[in-house]
């Protein structure tokens, strides 16, 4: 041990200090160096969206270069570093390109929607480029919009009006007319998208107050990352959409949509032969209507209440009673009284 102590100290210092410093080596292949550090994030980024943006590659190179950026930008630095490399125009083009398929599409919809989960200034910069009416077009099934472009759709939506105000406004654009398609979707031939859809409307409506905490099984809005926190801290109110969402729901027609979707279901499924209520929808709807009554203080119309109310009973004599009735749609009794009141 002594003698590899001594072999150390001697051939760590320098012989020579006052002679010229070594000349760096040369014979270092830089590839060597890459293959042990690593190359940085921004540089795989841009390598990344090159690959995924050249129309002479393969499908299947331009999928797997997208999907290996979704997997860097799960960082919030590297989706903040977008903006900086420049990477949000070619990413959000590649939505329109008549060279994307709609695999492509598909993934590229997964990113834009990782970059801006709950990251205010990435939602900022992306929303410059005015995509809700690219993103609201994929709502509409189409031989190019299949399930899993459409669920993506939603994903992204999700990530770009939660917590957004100023992009939730935007739905009201004419020229977007984005709460005409969510309403659309409620109806969509596949359930995992209505199932997406509702949940979707049940967050944006969720207060962001302590209000919010009065029934224990509402959705839950997600921590904001702190390094990303600056768009919130100089306006507090951007964060809440649910006055905005609860006025749409009513002007645009949805709340007789989810009344009808409740109480008279369309069948979905592969060839739409499930009959069923899904179970997961019913819940989500049911706690929607109790956050639209009992948290915001608003009102449905006589009709709705009524047909609402009506189903509700006939739910509660098929289940035998109020608690097990409660249990089902994941409710305190309490809340189910609440809402029950609510509806007259």
């Amino acid at each position: 041990m002594q003698s590899l102590l001594r072999w150390s100290i001697e051939n760590s210092t320098d012989p020579n200090p006052n002679g010229p410093p070594p000349e760096p080596r040369k014979d270092i292949d830089p590839g060597i160096i890459d293959m042990i550090l690593g190359r940085p994030d921004a540089e795989l980024m841009k390598e990344d969206m090159s690959l995924a943006t050249d129309p002479s590659k393969t499908e299947d190179e331009r999928v797997a270069a997208l999907d290996h950026m979704e997997m860097l930008i799960e960082q919030i630095d590297n989706a903040n570093d977008l903006a900086k490399l420049k990477l949000w125009e070619p990413l959000h083009a590649l939505l329109t390109a008549s060279t994307s398929t709609p695999e492509i599409k598909m993934q590229a919809l997964w990113v834009i929607g990782t970059a801006i989960q709950n990251n205010p200034s990435a939602q900022d910069a992306y929303l410059a480029l005015d995509p809700l009416s690219t993103l609201i077009s994929f709502l509409t099934p189409s031989p190019s919009s299949t399930l899993q472009t459409r669920s993506k759709a939603i994903y992204t939506l999700s990530g770009l009006l939660k917590h957004n105000s100023p992009a939730v406004q935007q739905l009201n654009n004419p020229s977007i007319n984005g709460w005409k398609y969510l309403r659309d979707a409620l109806s969509d031939p596949e359930i995992t998208v209505r199932r997406k859809t509702i949940f979707l409307l049940s967050t944006l409506l969720l207060p962001t107050t302590s209000a919010s905490s009065a029934i224990s099984s509402a959705p839950i809005h997600e921590p904001l990352h702190d390094n990303s926190h600056a768009a919130h801290i100089s306006n507090p109110e951007r964060a809440s959409t649910s006055t905005l969402t609860a006025s749409a729901l009513q002007t645009h027609g949805i709340l007789n949509a989810l009344v009808q979707a409740l109480t008279s279901p369309l069948p979905y499924g592969e060839d739409g032969d499930v009959v069923e209520p899904d179970v997961t929808f019913e819940e989500t709807g049911i706690r929607l209507f109790h956050t639209y009554l009992v948290l915001c203080g608003q009102q449905l119309s006589k009709e709705d209440a009524e047909t609402l109310k009506l189903w509700m009973k006939a739910e509660q004599e098929k289940d035998g009673g109020e608690e097990k009735l409660a249990d089902r749609w994941a409710l305190y009794l309490a809340d189910l009284k609440e809402l029950v009141a609510k509806l007259g």
